[in-house]
């Protein structure tokens, strides 16, 4: 079956970022009088903001509100990305290269505000037609609804993308969206062997996807 779109994930694929978001909400959880651990380093990811701002209320220990933990940790963020953004070596090129072959979209966990501050510094805004955050569906990943709504977006059949995702909650959302998958391991926080066996294929790096790689695995 032909390819007709490509739908990227953001963190982990495009900007190197689960590390600053690891570090942003432990420092910010620390700070203010809860707990954390790999437990809910891992839990946290794929979640969409409102599922992790109210996880770390109700189960991490924070008093403040999700919605202030929401605007806080997104704060924070911008300013770590205005800093410096961390994007993935070879990432642009990745996303310049599909581009000329095929419409592009985006499925993240980030917020809206970061999704388009990360678009906008890194010049990469123009080549995608349509990009999704999970704080705009009904539920985060490992959930399929970041992914039907952004091949929604597209008017392409969620069966003619594919999604390139780098971890367990990416994977699992993308293939309950019936996609198929090219996975990229996160160095930083790897899917497990489970998650892996779920995509259509892994690849080292970035660098290696192409337009005649993504139809070969259509």
């Amino acid at each position: 079956m032909r390819v007709e779109a490509i739908a990227f994930d953001l963190d982990g694929v495009i900007v190197d970022s689960e590390v600053v978001w690891d570090e942003v909400r432990e420092r910010y959880i620390r700070e203010h009088g809860g707990r954390y651990d790999t437990e809910a380093q891992r839990a946290m990811m794929g979640m969409s903001s409102t599922e992790w701002s109210a996880y770390i209320h109700d189960e991490l220990g924070v008093s403040a509100s999700a919605e202030q933990i929401n605007a806080d940790v997104v704060e924070l963020m911008a300013a770590t990305y205005r800093e410096h953004l961390p994007l993935v070596r070879g990432a642009r090129e990745a996303v310049v290269r599909m581009a000329a072959s095929l419409p592009l979209g985006l499925a993240s966990s980030s917020n809206r505000a970061l999704i388009d501050l990360v678009l906008e510094l890194a010049k990469l805004a123009a080549f995608f037609r349509a990009t999704v955050s999970s704080e705009e569906v009904a539920r985060g990943k490992p959930a399929p609804d970041v992914y039907l709504e952004v091949a929604r977006r597209l008017d392409v059949s969620p069966v003619r993308c594919v999604a390139v995702e780098d971890s367990h909650a990416g994977i699992g959302s993308a293939k309950a969206a019936g996609m198929r998958v090219v996975a990229i391991p996160n160095p930083h926080y790897p899917p497990d062997d489970e998650s892996l066996r779920a995509a259509d294929v892994v690849i080292r790096s970035i660098d290696e996807l192409a337009p005649d790689m993504i139809q070969a695995h259509g």
